[in-house]
């Protein structure tokens, strides 16, 4: 090789920055150059583009500037003379080698020998050793985070550090990459074609063979020699390849387009995907993907590189369905369009629908899961059975989630019969929620061990425990169910599966919970499945609304407004409908806070959409609840017809399971409720009965019997203030502070002792307050996945806090100095459109005296008509408030 001729751009040696590989390069520059007439042999080696030429101009324009006469290597003579500087060495001939090493022993001799680190065969490595005696190798490689700025600097320019680290990472330091990414400026985006064509030069101009290994792993292939070997078609002596594949290796990376540890540098993988032609970038990943789906690996990456490329036949549709099982076992949701691209390229429809069944219930998509699982249930005939057994459980869990619980019954029967085993235990509360009480038990019983051959996993653990729960809540101890329910979601939160289920453990466990009035286990149980994700997407809006239904029942009616509004935007975002389950529950919810607000207005737009909720929706166990809460909303608005076939489906439900306490004394609460509303006597000492005989299934039964018999008083305008509140506060010690309050608010009114009117009265306002003040309960923690920071809409139907706060009073023309405190909180409900009746239940007052406060209101502002009333309260509310 010819000697490295000094160069006038070459860099000065006494640059502080790195020439290359960092501040060592500099050191023994300076060292080598110190005393140029000192003897002195040198090896410098690193990889194509570590800046070997760069260094070698730097020595030549020192030795030069010092007067020393400079050699190529075919100068190496008999004795030593002239300093001989080669470049590249590993490209010479080998006797050219030995020549070279011969002058490096030579006594006085100069030299400077920069080459490759492959290939390295022994005249080389001779070579090396013989200069290495003179001083220690140079060794240049990557460059640091100082030395990428330091070059930009030399650029003119200065990097943010967020491109720094752009450009280290993209080229792995490389200074040839570097320099030339910086060239551009074009730090952190795509590759200009002029350097992705630089870097395609390089890479062209290596041995064919590295180039095939270099386009394969810049398109996916793992470093990984049981790959890479038979798809590059590699043999050695050993016929496993190995050997060759290390050797490609080696030569990458002399050749600086892979890292010392074989990894191709992201820079120069970006430039040969961009100039990979197509049809070669899809054979490639289809060559690939077959040799993966062999050796029985994970097929995920690669058919995520092959995904709409086009590829089609028996092998790559292969490809895609053991992508999407692969997916469907992580829950991933790619698993359905691995199933799609499966379909595309060529797989029948028929085979893999009951796994895309799955796929879609697992990504939340109800319709495309029963499409599918109907599709494989309409052709049985053409399916494997255990397709079919699939695709029934499928389609019972999608049914089950709809509130069709008897049809999901329907298919775990037969898919049990398919199989000719016994409906799993997954099938357990679905029986149970449509009264089939007996059939459940039979279940369990017949679940006794394992079953051959198959090992137990959380699931099928999670999966007993939530039967043997819904089984005890119905025929046994209220507290044994509530326990097992609780394990059975504590399981599931470390297993994948729940989505399948046709109901998550944590809802049934807090539907226990709210039947017992365990509020606060109910809550905790819910808040750690939206943590965890348990159900997954699907469950959340069940999960926040059961947060909201058990904030309403505690009197927390701002907590269960925000619940219900969240959950009403994510639909609303979505696009997508809530599915009838969930929306049955958001209906009911909201037209219980409209009741519990006192806003007829809200109440009537509210019950628009509990018609449409009731209409979709059969009644089962799991909504007895919410069905109550509208029988009151509906005998308040005199609408009992739409409710009235529910409700006698719910007491035939009942009937049929025995009468569980926990299940009924709910429902015979808001019914006594309801007579209440009408003044009906005789339904509500039916009521109180029914309680009374459900008082010993729980402390929330027996609460709720204790004050029954009172509700009936009230009616009869019988009342002992002193056992009113006693029983109003054992209302409130079980969770129900709205209804203890409103109970000692009715009696209050129903009472002539003055004493015991402001004794209920306080006691009234003191439970409603306590009902406000369990929000932090009902509240999302803060870990809570998805949304639970969003602000929420709008409070449905308008509704109004059940007790307006105090405000102060601001200055101005519209101060509200002329009406006193109560007159400006009965000023507030009458500018909402609200009764005279229904202001006095929100205030805790009498109608007649709500009439006394209006009329002395109309005559302090001297209004002559209705109209002119409100138009003046308006504009005194809206200056308190600005």
């Amino acid at each position: 090789m010819s000697a490295v001729a000094p160069a006038s751009t070459s860099p000065d040696v006494s640059t502080t920055g790195p020439l290359a590989g960092g501040p060592g390069s500099i050191a023994l520059v300076r060292a080598v150059v110190a005393e140029p007439a000192e003897p002195r042999t040198v090896a410098l080696t690193g990889p194509a583009g570590a800046g070997k030429s760069t260094v070698l101009r730097a020595l030549v324009r020192a030795w030069t500037d010092a007067g020393a006469q400079i050699a190529g290597a075919g100068a190496a003579g008999a004795e030593a003379g002239p300093v001989l500087v080669v470049d590249d060495a590993h490209e010479l001939p080998e006797d050219e080698l030995d020549r070279l090493r011969r002058f490096a022993g030579l006594p006085g001799a100069r030299m400077v020998v920069a080459f490759r680190p492959w290939p390295r065969g022994r005249a080389l490595a001779r070579l090396g050793a013989a200069l290495a005696a003179g001083a220690p190798p140079l060794v240049l490689g990557a460059l640091d985070a100082a030395g990428v700025a330091a070059r930009a600097v030399r650029a003119g320019t200065s990097l943010p550090d967020d491109a720094l680290r752009a450009v280290l990472e993209r080229t792995a330091g490389s200074p040839m990459l570097v320099d030339r990414l910086l060239g551009t400026g074009s730090a952190t985006g795509a590759v200009p074609p002029q350097l992705a064509e630089q870097i395609g030069y390089v890479v062209d101009a290596e041995d064919p063979r590295v180039v095939e290994m270099i386009t394969a792993v810049a398109l996916g292939a793992p470093s990984d020699s049981e790959v890479l070997v038979p798809l590059l078609g590699l043999t050695d002596a050993a016929g496993s390849g190995i050997d060759e594949l290390d050797e490609l290796v080696q030569r990458a990376v002399a050749a600086g387009l892979c890292t010392p540890d074989g990894r191709v540098i992201p820079l120069v993988g970006e430039a040969v995907r961009a100039r990979v032609a197509p049809a070669r970038r899809t054979e490639l990943r289809r060559m690939l993907a077959e040799i993966e789906l062999e050796r029985g690996g994970s097929v995920l990456a690669v058919a995520r590189t092959l995904r709409g490329s086009g590829a089609t036949g028996e092998r790559a549709a292969a490809v895609f369905v053991a992508a999407a099982a692969e997916a469907a076992r992580e829950e991933h949701p790619d698993a359905v369009r691995f199933y799609a691209e499966a379909v595309a390229a060529g797989t029948s429809p028929l085979t893999v629908a009951a796994g895309r069944a799955e796929a879609h219930l697992v990504a939340g998509d109800l319709d495309g899961a029963l499409s599918h699982a109907d599709a494989v249930l309409s052709a049985t005939g053409a399916v494997e059975p255990e397709d079919a057994v699939r695709a029934g459980g499928v389609a019972a869990a999608v049914l089950a989630r709809r509130g069709l619980l008897s049809r999901s019954a329907e298919l775990y029967r037969w898919s049990a019969a398919v199989a000719g085993e016994h409906p799993p235990a997954a099938a357990v509360p679905v029986l149970i929620g449509t009264g089939a009480r007996d059939e459940a038990r039979e279940i369990l019983d017949g679940t006794g061990g394992p079953v051959p051959g198959r090992a137990p996993t959380l699931v099928d653990g999670a999966d007993e425990l939530t039967a043997r729960g819904m089984l005890d809540s119905v025929q046994g101890s209220p507290t044994a169910a509530l326990s097992g329910l609780a394990r059975a979601a504590g399981l599931l939160e470390s297993a994948r599966g729940a989505a399948l289920l046709p109901d998550t453990p944590a809802a049934l466990a807090a539907l226990v919970a709210v039947h017992t009035g365990e509020f606060d286990v109910a809550a905790s149980v819910l808040h750690r499945a939206l943590r965890t994700g348990l159900g997954g997407t699907p469950a959340r809006p069940r999960h926040r609304l059961l947060l909201g239904w058990i904030a309403l029942l505690r009197g927390a009616t701002g907590a269960a407004e925000e619940r219900l509004a969240t959950v009403d935007a994510e639909a609303a975002r979505a696009g997508r409908p809530l599915e009838p389950r969930d929306e049955f529950l958001a209906a009911a919810l909201q037209v219980a806070l409209a009741r519990r607000n006192s806003d007829l207005g809200a109440l009537m737009r509210s019950w628009t959409r509990a018609r449409q909720a009731i209409v979709r929706h059969p009644v089962d166990l799991f909504v007895l609840q919410p069905l109550g809460e509208l029988v009151t909303a509906a005998t308040r608005l005199r609408e009992e017809s739409w409710v009235a076939p529910h409700l006698d489906e719910a007491t035939a439900l009942l009937e049929r399971l025995g009468r569980p306490a926990l299940w009924s004394a709910p429902l015979h609460w808001a019914q006594l409720q309801a007579a209440v509303l009408v003044d009906d006597v005789e339904a509500a000492r039916s009521h109180t009965a029914a309680l009374q005989e459900a008082a010993g299934g729980s402390r929330f039964a027996h609460a709720m019997a204790i004050a029954a018999p009172h509700w009936v008083g009230v009616l009869e305008n019988r009342v002992d203030p002193e056992t009113v509140e006693d029983a109003a506060r054992g209302l409130h010690a079980v969770g129900l502070s709205f209804d203890g309050g409103r109970l000692a608010g009715q009696a209050a009114l129903r009472t002539e002792d003055r004493r015991a009117v402001s004794a209920l009265l306080a006691c009234a306002r003191a439970l409603q307050a306590a009902g406000a003040d369990v929000r932090s309960a009902t509240d999302p923690a803060p870990s809570e996945a998805g949304g639970a920071g969003a602000a929420p809409a709008a409070p449905p139907g308008g509704a109004a806090p059940a007790v307006p706060a105090a405000r102060s009073e601001p200055e101005g023309e519209s101060a509200p100095s002329l009406l006193s405190e109560r007159e400006l909180e009965v000023a507030e409900l009458v500018v909402q459109g609200r009764t005279q009746k229904e202001i006095g239940e929100t205030l805790f007052i009498s109608a007649k005296t709500v009439e006394h406060h209006v009329a002395r209101i109309r005559q302090r502002l001297g209004a002559g008509s209705r109209g002119e009333l409100l138009a003046q309260l308006r504009r005194i509310l809206e200056g308190r408030e600005s």
